[in-house]
């Protein structure tokens, strides 16, 4: 393989288009924020729920993401891509030079912005029904559109539930698979911590063998991915529905004791 491979993995909406953009700035990198999109998140999920077998999965990657960083002319290939992050296992089996860096946000936010800003996306009723009766009772598949294709959670969650429940589960999911990996190959990164200290940037960088600027710092600065900037803190339905299904997943991310941020954009 010419180049080398790297994978941001998270929830989504903790900063992955904005480390895509930092890190395209570093040069003789390619550099992609959910690459192949319509193909790997219903992978993913099939995957997740075992409607395919691991073959299957590595044949599909071994067609995108591994030929990509097969045939690019860049140095260096990465993909910051939360669909991934039920996958590393076996992008790890693929590319056993590719590093990964689990990248988590506070989870009240990561729900709240799911629910508020993509919710016609995520998790809404007709289209988890829809894939619900695919994976559960052998229905035509649905077409490979973001809104029908994610994990599902317990039946009792209502919408907000949901994305909670997943924000949780996918990043129990990233811990385990992280952990059948050598730690050389993986980096574990808090969005807030990164926004608030240039030398953690950097040894981010560092980490990925990528050169690194100060003024790259202020990338960190804005929001990215934001179409509507506004801030909503949980409400006390929501957090109770929170504490309940991802408490847990918040102690081992080490945001238990934090009080929950207002964001300011």
């Amino acid at each position: 393989m010419s180049a080398k491979p790297f994978f941001i993995v998270s929830s989504g909406r903790s900063g992955t288009a904005m480390l895509h953009k930092a890190l395209s700035a570093a040069g003789n990198l390619e550099m992609h924020h959910e690459y192949m999109v319509h193909i790997v998140q219903p992978l993913a999920v099939r995957h997740y729920h075992g409607l395919i077998d691991r073959d299957e999965t590595l044949k599909t990657l071994d067609k995108t993401h591994a030929a990509a960083a097969r045939y690019t002319e860049a140095a260096a290939w990465g993909d910051s891509s939360n669909k991934l992050s039920w996958l590393i296992s076996e992008l790890a089996e693929l590319m056993p030079e590719a590093k990964f860096v689990h990248l988590v946000r506070d989870g009240r936010k990561v729900s709240s912005s799911y629910f508020h800003k993509l919710g016609q996306e995520c998790y809404d009723d007709r289209s988890t029904g829809i894939l619900r009766a695919h994976v559960e009772d052998g229905l035509p598949a649905p077409p490979p559109e973001k809104k029908y294709w994610w994990p599902l959670p317990p039946r009792e969650l209502d919408q907000f539930g949901r994305i909670a429940w997943h924000w949780a589960e996918i990043n129990r999911f990233i811990c385990d698979s992280l952990s059948g990996i050598a730690p050389q190959r993986q980096l574990f990164a808090r969005l807030e911590d990164l926004l608030a200290s240039p030398g953690l940037v950097r040894s981010l960088f560092e980490f990925l063998d990528l050169p690194w600027r100060d003024e790259q710092f202020a990338i960190f600065a804005r929001p990215h991915n934001v179409n509507r900037p506004e801030d909503k803190p949980l409400t006390a339905p929501q957090r109770a529905i929170f504490d309940n299904v991802a408490s847990t997943t918040m102690e081992q991310l080490g945001y238990a004791e934090r009080d929950e941020y207002v964001v300011n954009y």
